[in-house]
């Protein structure tokens, strides 16, 4: 926590971005600094989360990417994973995003696949909800991982 609450409010804007590409969530992450300890941190990141609105997740969302599959996973599995990801985006408009964090790798595609057929039968709204805690999920553990040093929003000063 300490060289989170010392960074250099660039730098920390930097590192926040690379968590979730919200200007409005890093900058009110930062803002409220100092953290007594990590739980307070993400309880203020989950909060600043909660209250993006869809412009601001739909800035997020333009920075994700799909999430990777295992090497060794068959080309089948790749090719119906893609014709998935394309139905998605074209009946929401965005990429699909979901947490994947405490799965195995050999779980990963048969996660991903029942998720986002799940998802697509989704109405719009109800879509954004999930998309939108999914982000937040994926912003939580990157911050978790930037804490220990990890990942590729490593907070230093």
């Amino acid at each position: 926590m300490e060289h989170f609450n010392a960074a250099s409010e660039e730098d920390l804007e930097q590192a926040l971005l690379s968590c979730l590409r919200s200007r409005r969530w890093a900058g009110r992450v930062a803002g409220h600094r100092p953290y007594p300890d990590v739980d307070s941190l993400l309880a203020a990141a989950d909060e600043a989360a909660y209250d993006l609105s869809w412009a601001d997740l739909s800035e997020a969302l333009a920075a994700e990417s799909l999430p990777s599959l295992p090497p060794d996973v068959y080309s089948v599995a790749h090719t119906a994973l893609g014709a998935a990801h394309a139905a998605y985006e074209a009946r929401f408009g965005h990429v699909f995003v979901i947490c994947l964090d405490g799965l195995s790798p050999s779980e990963t595609l048969d996660r991903l696949l029942e998720a986002i057929r799940s998802r697509l039968t989704n109405d719009l709204e109800e879509e954004r909800a999930v998309t939108a805690d999914e982000l937040r999920r994926l912003a939580r553990g990157r911050l978790l991982h930037a804490l220990k040093g990890a990942g590729n929003c490593a907070i230093n000063h």
